[in-house]
């Protein structure tokens, strides 16, 4: 073992020490992860599967939804498959969102699950289209300018989650590592969002907590100070005075909606910390912005 791998190991083993009062807390507990595109290379990667094996390990039930644009962006590149945006939003046609499912519920989602089981546990990588588990329907939207709606082609939201096979997985002692790709109807394929799904997972499992890794501390305010926990009615009042505002307002939303749910509690946290996920969940106030009723 070398002296980095030694060094991890030691690091993990005093916060599982420090964290043995809060274990109990969370004991036969489901908490739904959303694992972004851009922590999933080099150390960073191998340390959330270490941390995800190691929830398994004593008694909670994790569930990894993942996304990948940067991944999806360098296979668009790699094929010369030019996107176009509206509204700051990727239009997906058919071919793009061939490539999309291609990326997501291929070489990204066998990665993801990769980590985990190489630390340990045993990871099964799916998609939203498997099992029936997301019932998608076409994502409608207004455009900003005008009240007329944008046609985003194969972009959709979840419709239904049917948990039958999350269930059937963690049951069976596994953790599900699921690609936000869903099927419509008539059996048409759509790239979903992937903080919504976590969300519409997390609700629908009635998860104790949802955890969404980003690249930002959390929600911080207008004097750049991590606020660390908000109920809604308090994070409505911060997106009506723009502490809240651009890409942080639908990372909020998302959180709401699952705590709306059932979810005991939702937090955006910096996925780029290290033991990110143990932090939050083991030592006292946690490192991010907890998002409850």
């Amino acid at each position: 073992m070398n002296k980095d791998a030694i060094s991890s190991a030691a690091h993990e083993a005093h916060i599982v020490a420090k964290a043995l009062p809060y274990l109990r807390r969370y004991a036969g507990a489901t908490i739904v992860v959303k694992y972004g595109g851009h922590a999933m290379d080099g150390t960073l990667a191998n340390e959330f599967g270490r941390d995800i094996a190691l929830l398994k390990q004593v008694g909670i039930n994790p569930v990894v939804v993942h996304g990948g644009g940067p991944q999806i962006n360098a296979m668009l590149k790699r094929l010369d498959i030019k996107s176009e945006f509206i509204d700051g939003l990727r239009v997906t046609d058919e071919a793009m969102v061939e490539v999309v499912e291609m990326v997501l519920a291929g070489s990204v989602n066998k990665q993801v699950a990769g980590l985990i089981n190489k630390a340990g546990a045993l990871a099964v990588g799916i998609s939203g289209k498997d099992g029936g588990l997301i019932r998608a329907r076409k994502l409608q939207r207004k455009g900003q300018e005008s009240d007329a709606e944008l046609d985003l082609g194969f972009v959709g939201e979840p419709a239904f989650i049917d948990t039958r096979v999350i269930h059937a997985l963690t049951g069976a002692g596994l953790i599900p590592v699921i690609a936000p790709v869903g099927m419509g109807e008539d059996g048409e394929t759509y790239n979903i969002n992937a903080d919504t799904v976590a969300g519409a997972i997390a609700g629908a499992l009635n998860a104790q907590r949802l955890l969404m890794l980003t690249d930002v501390p959390g929600v911080l305010s207008k004097d750049k100070k991590l606020l660390t926990d908000l109920s809604m009615a308090r994070v409505h009042e911060l997106i009506a005075d723009g502490t809240i505002s651009g890409g942080m307002i639908p990372k909020v939303e998302t959180c709401m909606e699952a705590v709306t749910l059932g979810v005991k509690g939702a937090t955006i946290i910096d996925g780029t910390v290290p033991h990110a996920l143990l932090l939050e969940l083991f030592t006292e106030g946690g490192i991010g912005t907890m998002i409850h009723k």
